[in-house]
């Protein structure tokens, strides 16, 4: 009886420690782990944005260079252009402005566009191209004067021209220019047509094709020099130049006040472009009878005295003057300064600082400074009409 009560008793305590021991374990199953839940703070929510925005930024500018791939500012114009057109040395090109001259042709491919007065009250146009080799038929071609040499000069350009005033000859027989003189035979041949439905001196003409040829005839450079940084400072892609000084002037009609052709120009504020009148009409180009237009003008006010019988003018190019910046509907009054007949002209504001043109088309118009009054502002057409 005693060894029965001690083997159950054993038995009980067993089992009671088994279930203790289950107990414990089945406890320790439903327990839950500890998990460490992660905890956003507006810090990270910020450096998160700032992440982005920094990865948005670089991928807008990624696409802008790539937008602009293979291209480069053009030192006329400030637009991109294409890079080898870009580097691309210019032609400069005399054009007949008489009324039995017109239509001109080509003129509209000209990036920029200098009006000086000749002999007679008349005005000669020299028209500068970046990019010329497909030019269909570029004049008439007109002679030289000297002052639009050392103007072509400043823009490292080649000269187009047919013959010369006397006062010009010794400059273009220095060698200190690069030009092509539809005198010289060989020139007339490469690069001069005529249109013989004209008469004698308005149908010399040249090509974009006769333009290369003779190029490479002269065996002349066909880039800027390397050292050559332009003549202007453009605004930067986007940006707009805004005349809002208070020395600044309405400027909807713009006349140079050149009487012969008494000519103007007409801001149109829906594409920003000032467009060219004279002879009591539209001027066009007449390769595709499109009237002139240009973003910017550039009035020049320069010494013009009268060299002999013939009418023959001096123009004054270096030194410096008075003139005016035009652009937007406005007028800016500015100052001009040239070193020498090699170099820019270069134009300042009141302030002293170097003005900053535009990206686009220039006209550089050069007065007579005995007679500033004879350039003239108008608010609009309307005004223009009833002063006229």
């Amino acid at each position: 009886m005693k060894k029965k009560a001690v083997t159950f008793l054993l038995a009980v305590m067993g089992c009671s420690m088994l279930a203790f021991g289950c107990g414990k374990e089945k406890e320790e199953e439903k327990t839950p782990p500890i998990v460490e839940a992660e905890v956003t703070t507006p810090e990270d929510d910020t450096k998160a944005d700032e992440d982005t925005k920094a990865d948005q930024e670089a991928e807008k500018k990624k696409k802008k260079v790539n937008k602009h791939q293979g291209e480069a500012k053009s030192l006329l114009t400030g637009e991109w252009v294409d890079k080898e057109l870009a580097s691309l040395r210019p032609v400069s090109c005399m054009i007949g402005n008489t009324q039995s001259a017109l239509p001109q042709y080509g003129i509209g491919s000209a990036d920029m566009i200098y009006e000086a007065p000749v002999e007679g009250g008349l005005t000669r146009l020299m028209g500068i191209f970046g990019d010329y080799k497909n030019l269909e038929k570029l004049g008439s071609v007109r002679s030289s004067r000297l002052y639009y040499a050392y103007d072509s000069m400043a823009y490292d350009a080649i000269y187009l021209h047919y013959g010369q005033a006397s006062y010009a000859e010794g400059f273009l027989t220095s060698g200190q220019i690069d030009d092509l003189n539809g005198l010289d035979y060989k020139i007339d041949q490469a690069v001069i047509y005529r249109d013989n439905s004209l008469k004698a001196p308005h149908n010399a003409y040249a090509t974009g094709q006769g333009l290369v040829a003779g190029i490479e005839l002269k065996q002349y450079r066909t880039t800027y020099e390397k050292d050559f940084e332009g003549a202007y400072q453009f605004a930067k892609d986007g940006k707009k130049v805004k005349l809002n000084g208070s020395d600044s002037l309405d400027a909807g009609i713009v006349r140079p006040g050149y009487q012969s052709n008494n000519p103007y120009f007409e801001y149109n504020p829906q594409d920003g472009l000032y467009y060219r009148y004279q002879y009591g009409s539209s001027q066009i180009d007449g390769n595709d009878g499109k009237q002139l237009s240009v973003k910017n003008i550039l009035l020049q006010c320069a010494s013009v005295h009268v060299l002999d019988d013939k009418g023959y003018l001096e123009v004054g190019t270096t030194g410096e003057g008075s003139g005016w910046y035009v652009t937007n509907g406005k007028a800016q009054p500015v100052t001009w300064k040239r070193a020498d007949n090699f170099s820019p002209v270069h134009y300042y504001d009141g302030a002293g600082e170097e003005i900053t043109l535009n990206q686009g088309k220039t006209w550089i118009c050069v007065v007579d400074a005995s007679h500033p009054d004879q350039v003239q502002f108008y608010k609009d057409a309307e005004a223009y009409g009833t002063e006229k």
